[in-house]
Parts: structure tokens; sequence; C-alpha cells
């Protein structure tokens, strides 16, 4: 048995964006691939909202807390995905780095917030079927 692939997304406060993105993808191919998530600055805690979005689509987001991302997640994972272009990361990525666009949704509300989750899930899709050879 191979283990599955790690991928590891990357914001500022790793309280939104990459708490969508790391969840997403389990909801997408669940068991498929590791997905974690760190933020270059982290907040104390998820984003409530981003919280209340991810239940939405069968999210279970009662274990996630946001944390640094550290030199030794950049060298284990195989695909970094930074949420927001140009991040100055803690050191080299030893994967595939893969550069998203998404605005900070620190003060949105719930349906603004939808709109980007789905957003970040279609991302998460393609990114999911082009390193799984088709899982979605």
């Amino acid at each position: 048995m191979t283990t599955p692939p790690t991928v590891l997304f990357i914001c500022q406060h790793n309280a939104g964006r990459s708490q969508l993105g790391a969840h997403l993808l389990d909801v997408i191919a669940p068991g498929a691939f590791i997905s974690t998530s760190a933020g270059l600055n982290p907040a104390d805690a998820i984003n409530p909202v981003i919280a209340e979005s991810l239940h939405e689509v069968g999210a279970d987001t009662a274990a996630a807390r946001p944390r640094l991302v550290t030199e030794a997640d950049l060298s284990t994972a195989d695909v970094v995905v930074t949420m927001k272009p140009g991040l100055e990361l803690p050191g080299p990525v030893a994967g595939r780095r893969v550069e998203w666009e998404f605005p900070n949704p620190e003060n949105w509300d719930l349906d603004g917030v939808r709109g980007m989750r789905d957003a970040v899930a279609a991302q998460v899709r393609v990114l999911a079927a082009d390193l799984g050879d088709g899982i979605v």
C-alpha cells in the first residue's frame, strides 16, 4: 500500500482560505490525499463563518486549529498550494508549488464565503483530478 500524496494549503492566517482548501480536498476526494493547512501568521482560531460554510458541505472542522507553516512542512509536502500569490515561505518547497489567488475572507458574511468556498472547491476538483488520475 502506498501513502497518499500530501497536499499543504497555505495562507496568511490559516483561518480561512487554506482551511477551505484542505477541508474541501477531504470532502471532494476522501482518502485520496493527506490534506493539511498552515499559515504564515496563524490566527487563534478558524474563522467561524468559514467553519459554518464547510459544515454545509459535510466537512468536519471540530479539530481544525490554525498553525504556523514550518520548513519541515514545505520539505515533506508533495504539493504546496498557496492561496495568495507571492507569499514568502519560510523555506524551499521540495514538491510541486501551485499558486492560487483568493481574497482574504476575514470579515465576510456567509453568503460571500459560500461563493468563495464554491470557487475554491472548483480549483480543488481540478487539482485532485490532475494529481489523482481522474479521482473526481
